[in-house]
């Protein structure tokens, strides 16, 4: 799962009381913003193995804080107690912390055995990755489906949805298409925590256009 993530984030939005839509954009991947800035500093290691899944070459050797369903709830914890702080809003508050643990849930979905729920095995993930023609149209049909819930429900300027919508497409057929290496170094890393942070930016441009009042940008 790599767009699929922002689904959650797309839907979550659509509520009245729910945080930014670029905060909540960072709340869906956080813990894989959390998950690449640890593995530069060698807190969590991944490899890209050539056949690890169908889909995906990603293998997790060790994400015991961000991929694990307690690791998973701290983080959401973490953002539910910013969101409350600068808002004072338990429901925005609860809406953050279930963006947050949707990635642990989505990524089970698709992840081959590599997700834990405490740190230690048993390991978990349905695998849905050796399945490409399942999982690729489910991915563009959470992601796009949830994005036109989203502008049905706030109604954003057409020009900042499109790009935003010609940016997921364009970064996830770069992932399942493009030229794949197994360069596990900081530069994926690198690079991976920018995608998460351009599109979380076109999605604050995207909701600070909404014509419909309620959301927070």
């Amino acid at each position: 799962m790599f767009i699929g993530h922002w689904s959650a984030a797309f839907v979550a939005a659509a509520h009245s009381r729910a945080p930014r839509l670029g905060t909540l954009a960072i709340g869906a991947q956080l813990v894989d913003i959390a998950f690449f800035a640890f593995a530069m500093v060698g807190i969590e290691h991944f490899r890209f193995v050539p056949g690890a899944t169908a889909s995906n070459w990603l293998m997790l050797d060790s994400a015991p804080y961000t991929h694990s369903l307690l690791g998973g709830l701290a983080f959401a914890a973490a953002l539910a107690v910013l969101v409350w702080l600068a808002d004072c809003d338990r429901t925005a508050a609860l809406i953050a912390a279930l963006v947050v643990l949707s990635h642990w849930l989505l990524d089970f979905v698709v992840h081959r055995p590599d997700l834990t729920l405490a740190g230690a095995p048993p390991m978990l993930g349905l695998g849905l990755w050796n399945a490409p023609l399942i999982e690729k149209p489910l991915e563009l049909a959470l992601t796009f489906g949830a994005l036109a819930f989203y502008v049905s429900k706030r109604r954003p300027r057409p020009v900042p949805v499109a790009v935003l919508a010609v940016v997921l497409l364009a970064v996830q057929a770069i992932d399942w298409f493009g030229p794949r290496s197994t360069d596990a170094g900081p530069s994926a890393s690198l690079t991976a925590i920018a995608a998460y942070l351009v599109i979380a930016a076109l999605c604050a441009w995207v909701a600070r256009s909404a014509t419909v009042s309620g959301d927070r940008a």
